[in-house]
């Protein structure tokens, strides 16, 4: 007899900074949109190697991880399924390419974002904002009250 577990699946997501711009994917996939690299990890993995491998595979670019923001575990986040996913602060240099499964990658200053932004990546970028502002982190939520 065999166990099925229908467990969250553990996900990257980046904010990508270059000079004083972020990177954003245009997704070729459903969700169609705008968003954070990002993706699936892969058996074996660490959350650092994963982000990194997934910004080289839909960026082009080599990116340095310089924090983690926040680990977002809301089960309404991606429409396809529960995931959570590890969102870090990198740096890069150089021009982004879409590739893999980004149809384009921009540069966008904070203030000039692209429409609609996929998954809770408004969110992730609303808390990046504050955490440029005042240096802090996101704190904890218990929706348990």
């Amino acid at each position: 007899m065999s166990e099925h577990f229908e467990n969250p699946v553990p996900t990257v997501d980046l904010i990508i900074r270059i000079g004083d711009g972020i990177v954003l994917i245009r997704r070729k996939n459903p969700p169609l949109g705008w968003a954070l690299p990002g993706g699936f990890m892969d058996v074996g993995e660490t959350t650092e190697q994963a982000a990194r491998r997934e910004a080289h595979e839909e960026t082009g670019l080599e990116v340095t991880l310089e924090h983690l923001l926040h680990v977002y575990s809301d089960p309404a986040r991606d429409p396809r399924r529960h995931t959570i996913t590890v969102a870090f602060v990198a740096s890069a240099e150089g021009v982004p390419v879409g590739m893999d499964d980004a149809a384009e990658a921009r540069i966008f200053a904070l203030d000039a974002l692209p429409s609609p932004l996929v998954f809770d990546h408004s969110r992730i970028l609303a808390d990046y904002r504050h955490f440029l502002r005042t240096g802090e982190r996101p704190r904890p939520v218990d929706d348990q009250g």
